[in-house]
C-alpha cells in the first residue's frame, strides 16, 4: 500500500522536567512536574501528519526495549505505519526535556540510540515505499548519510521533499539542492547562512541566501511571529495563529512540518498548506508533550473554521 507521507527520523522517549529554571553545574533543584511520553522529531512529525489526515509511515531503527514498545503503541494509536528495523542489542532513543514553568520554553538533549545507525542501506531497503509517496520528510537527528540518501531516492521518483534542518548543522549545497522545501528556524538559519536573523529584514536576506543554494522553497519559521516563505520570486509572511494559552512549545516545529506535509499530500497548494501547518502548530503548543500534543484533523478544521468566521 502506498503512503501519502514518508518520514525518516528518530523516536525518543521524552523525559520532561518542568521547573522555574535550569540548575547550574553541581546544583540540585526541586522540579514542579515530570512526565514520560513519546518524542523524537521524526516520530513527532509522522504523528502530526497522520493525525492531520495523511496516510503516513515512518522509517527508523528502534531497540527491543520499553521505549521501543512505547513507539509502536504510540504509532498504532496515531495511525502511523512503522517501517522499522529493530536492533536487539541497542537502546531506543531518549530525550531530556527541560520545560520552563510559566513560559513553555524548552531546552533539550537527545540521544538517538539505535537510530544513530540509520544509513543509506535503510533508505535503499525502503526505496519502493519512498518512491510511492507524495511527500518525503526528514530532519537531522539521524546521520546525514541516511537523510541525503532518502532525499536522493525521493527526488529521483518525483516525490516532494521536505528537509527540516534540525538539530542545526552545516549542510552541503548538494544536499540542499535535493530539497523542494527547507524549513529552518532562526537559529538553524543563522548556522546555515552565517547571517543574523533578528529582524524581518535580516530574515528575508537569510531566506534569499538559502534559496541561492538550491532549495525551491524556503520556509523560515519565526516562532510566535509566524513564518517567512520565499519561492525565488516572492517573499511572503505567514501570520501566526493563536489557539489558546501557550503551555509547551516542545513539538511546535514538528507539528508545523507534519501539518505542512499533510496539507501538501492532500493536494492543497503551498499557501493553503502553510495555513494548515500554522494551525496544527498553534493547537499543539496549547497542550503538554510533543507527540501526544498533535491535534486531529477535526481539531484543525474546527479551529480554522472559527478563525475564518
Amino acid at each position: 500500500m502506498a503512503h501519502d507521507v514518508i518520514v525518516l527520523g528518530v523516536f525518543a522517549g521524552d523525559a520532561i522536567f518542568e521547573a522555574a529554571r535550569l540548575p547550574v553545574m553541581g546544583e540540585t533543584l526541586l522540579g514542579d512536574s515530570f512526565s514520560l511520553g513519546p518524542g523524537g522529531k521524526g516520530s513527532n512529525q509522522a504523528i502530526a501528519a497522520a493525525k492531520a489526515g495523511a496516510n503516513t509511515a515512518i522509517i527508523t531503527r528502534l531497540g527491543d526495549d520499553a521505549f521501543g514498545q512505547l513507539a509502536h503503541d504510540t504509532w498504532e494509536q496515531a495511525g502511523v505505519v512503522p517501517l522499522v528495523r529493530v536492533m536487539p542489542d541497542e537502546s531506543t532513543g531518549a530525550a531530556f526535556i527541560y520545560l520552563e514553568k510559566g513560559s513553555g520554553r524548552n531546552a533539550i538533549i537527545v540521544c538517538p540510540g539505535a537510530a544513530t545507525g540509520l544509513a543509506g542501506e535503510d533508505m535503499d531497503a525502503q526505496a519502493e515505499a519512498i518512491g510511492g509517496a507524495k511527500v518525503f520528510v526528514t530532519q537531522l537527528e539521524q546521520p546525514l548519510e541516511a537523510a541525503q540518501r532518502g532525499l536522493e531516492i525521493a527526488r529521483a521518483a518525483g516525490v516532494t521533499t521536505i528537509l527540516n534542518p534540525a538539530p542545526a548543522q552545516h549542510l552541503t549545497d548538494e544536499m540542499l539542492a535535493l530539497c523542494d522545501i527547507l524549513t529552518p528556524n532562526e537559529s538553524e538559519t543563522e548556522i546555515l547562512t552565517g547571517l543574523p536573523v533578528r529582524t524581518l529584514e535580516e530574515a528575508e536576506a537569510a531566506a534569499y541566501a538559502l534559496h541561492q543554494r538550491g532549495p525551491k522553497h524556503i520556509i523560515l519559521t519565526l516562532g510566535e511571529n509566524g513564518a517567512l516563505w520565499y519561492d525565488g520570486q516572492h517573499m511572503r509572511t505567514i501570520d501566526p495563529m493563536e489557539a489558546g494559552p501557550v503551555v509547551d512549545t516542545t513539538g511546535a516545529g514538528d507539528a508545523f512540518n507534519g501539518g505542512l506535509a499533510a496539507g501538501l499530500a492532500s493536494g492543497a497548494d503551498m499557501r493553503e498548506s502553510l495555513k494548515f501547518a500554522t494551525a496544527v502548530a498553534a493547537i499543539s503548543v496549547t497542550r503538554k508533550g510533543a507527540g501526544l500534543a498533535m491535534p486531529s484533523y477535526a481539531d484543525v478544521a474546527q479551529f480554522l473554521n472559527r478563525s475564518n468566521m
